[in-house]
């Protein structure tokens, strides 16, 4: 079973279906937190490490082998807290962020809220380190979007996105920093690949729950 750390009802179905696709075998348990991002957004990411710790010690004993935190302001708090726990914990944009170093030196990163800039900008550079590669990242804000995406307007919302990315010049790869932009990129012609992270994020997570040994090792705080 792959449990799934979630700040957004949103992203439940989201999962549930690319997981009929990619992986129908595989049991998904949601943990949906809304007030994690809150408090991320408000105080820092390292303000929910006892509640992102404790949400996943709960999976743990709840039969999950491992974990993919949906959401990408408090991925590497997840990430770190599983490693703790000796509960293998993936971030969604992780293989996201490995591609878009693939891709070329030029990365623009595309997000709707300004509190995920830091984390994905970390991640990109942890990724670029590990197969020493130099990059350079730009930050685009998104204007107007999440208001849009907390309105429920998806469609004002993936309109945003998707006019935003048309606007990237001098770019090799755009990558779309939060899970919930997604869809904005289904058919996308933005003349340089647009990455997103569920799908290559959630068949990342499946091969580790499916591959992991050391899940009987789970310290529960």
């Amino acid at each position: 079973m792959l449990a799934l750390l979630h700040t957004s009802p949103v992203h439940v179905p989201v999962f549930d279906a690319l997981r009929d696709e990619e992986a129908p075998e595989l049991a998904l348990h949601h943990l949906v937190r809304p007030e994690l991002l809150d408090r991320a957004r408000a105080q820092g990411p390292d303000a929910v490490n006892e509640e992102v710790s404790a949400e996943l010690a709960a999976a743990g004993r709840g039969g999950a082998r491992a974990v993919l935190c949906t959401c990408s302001t408090i991925g590497s708090v997840a990430e770190a807290a599983g490693a703790a726990l000796g509960l293998p914990v993936l971030r969604v944009d992780r293989p996201m962020a490995a591609a878009a170093v693939a891709a070329g030196p030029r990365i623009t990163v595309l997000a709707a809220l300004e509190s995920t800039f830091a984390p994905t900008g970390d991640l990109i550079a942890q990724e670029a380190d590990r197969v020493g590669r130099a990059v350079g990242v730009r930050n685009v804000l998104v204007p107007g979007a999440w208001e849009r995406f907390e309105a429920g307007d998806g469609d004002g919302y993936r309109t945003a996105v998707a006019s935003a990315a048309r606007e990237v010049r001098d770019a090799d790869v755009i990558v779309l920093a939060q899970a919930s932009m997604a869809a904005a990129a289904e058919g996308l012609d933005a003349g340089v690949p647009v990455l997103s992270s569920p799908r290559p994020g959630l068949r990342a997570a499946a091969q580790l729950a499916a591959s992991d040994s050391s899940f009987s090792g789970l310290r529960t705080m």
